[in-house]
């Protein structure tokens, strides 16, 4: 008796686990505001102060391992808290409660936009994209200085900020990059500090089924392509847009804007005024500002678009981090003691702030500080933000509300 109700209890564990999950999350998806910066600190409040999940230094690395892969890395530390903790569904549930608060209010934002313009004018519009520009100027600054604090690094970021500024496209994005990480492989070698030893255990997944999500990533990141050139499919076309944009963006959080505006904006698919608008409303909703794509997809001008387009490329831009997680976590304590990757990755940061920098100028300062009053309100969202410390949600509300009196 005692030993079937110790089996029933054991099968019933995994469930109960994910359930855990998905409710710790849910609490999270709900009130993370701040950025990236700020969810990874809301997360070791939750996961190791208060549930005791894991210890802080494999805290620490896990947070070390999604700082290394392209794709939003507060997502990503949640997704390898999942798999730990309830295997795959585990990490579904983690993605899923984290990420669709935000999805929802900014779908609910896309249907209500035009509506709003309408009754409003279009001066609140003004107003969230003289905010978007104080939001990236602060983040390429900050980015600057832990990404490109040494004049080396300062030198790569310039570097790679002139050549997207001059050659405007998806694919010279992704040679920067890639050129930036063999710069940093050959250029840095005094840069990469060797790893402190932690108690790292994320074992869990197996390095068969790692090896197995490692092949589908690089399947869907060539194929996709292919298939769109291929086949003249919207679906297709969407789904490759923002799959290749989770793919291939370190940094996550901000850094997504330059390659989603190329993709996006620069190929008439979604408008400037729309893009920018979008990117503000993002930085005033919980949760990770990827789900960005979702509003997109809501807008999207060729192919699908309202629901079902936000649900596509909301999936598309998260499904290479979940990949890239899964396959990386058991190889991870190997991979971090590679001074060649260190050196190469310190150089793909130093690259993303370049690549932030050139969309700050084009199209978020263009567009969003085109006159004297919009300039003078976008300097003083980046004082408070910068000096005052106020909150990027707050900032974008209050900018909204200037916008629509003032212009």
């Amino acid at each position: 008796m005692t030993s079937s109700h110790a089996t029933a209890s054991h099968e019933q564990r995994p469930t109960a686990r994910v359930g855990e999950v998905f409710a710790a999350f849910l609490k999270l998806g709900l009130t993370s505001f701040g950025g990236p910066t700020a969810h990874l600190g809301f997360f070791r409040e939750e996961f190791v102060s208060k549930r005791k999940w894991l210890s802080e230094s494999a805290y620490a690395d896990v947070v070390a391992l999604c700082q290394f892969l392209p794709g939003p890395a507060s997502s990503q530390v949640g997704m390898a808290l999942g798999l730990q903790r309830a295997g795959s569904l585990g990490l579904l549930a983690a993605w899923f409660a984290f990420t669709l608060p935000s999805a929802i209010l900014l779908v609910v934002f896309a249907l209500a936009a035009n509506s709003l313009d309408s009754l409003l004018g279009d001066g609140w519009i003004i107003g969230l994209k003289a905010a978007t520009v104080a939001v990236v100027a602060h983040a390429v600054l900050g980015m600057a200085r832990t990404l490109a604090p040494d004049a080396p690094r300062a030198t790569l970021a310039v570097a790679a900020m002139a050549i997207v500024l001059l050659f405007p496209s998806p694919i010279v994005q992704v040679a920067v990059i890639l050129a930036a990480g063999l710069v940093g492989l050959l250029w840095l070698r005094n840069s990469a500090e060797a790893p402190e030893p932690t108690d790292f255990s994320f074992a869990r997944h197996s390095r068969r089924s790692a090896l197995i999500c490692l092949a589908i990533f690089v399947l869907l990141l060539v194929g996709l392509p292919v298939a769109a050139a291929i086949f003249d499919n919207g679906v297709l076309r969407l789904i490759e847009i923002f799959y290749s944009s989770g793919a291939l963006v370190f940094g996550g959080g901000h850094v997504v804007l330059p390659m989603l505006e190329t993709q996006t904006v620069g190929a008439g698919l979604v408008e400037h005024d729309a893009f920018l608008a979008g990117y503000a409303a993002a930085q005033a909703v919980p949760g990770p500002l990827f789900t960005f794509a979702a509003y997109l997809g809501m807008v999207f001008q060729s192919g699908p678009s309202g629901l079902l387009g936000a649900g596509i490329a909301l999936v598309a831009i998260f499904v290479p981090s979940a990949l890239l997680v899964a396959a990386a976590l058991p190889f991870w304590q190997r991979l971090r003691h590679w001074a060649s990757a260190r050196r190469a990755l310190l150089g793909v940061n130093a690259a993303v702030v370049g690549l932030l920098a050139a969309a700050l100028y084009s199209p978020v300062f263009v567009q969003g500080a085109s006159s004297i009053p919009t300039l003078v309100l976008a300097t003083l969202g980046f004082v408070g933000l910068h000096s005052w410390n106020i909150p990027p949600w707050m900032l974008v509300v209050a900018s909204a509300l200037i916008g629509w009196v003032l212009f």
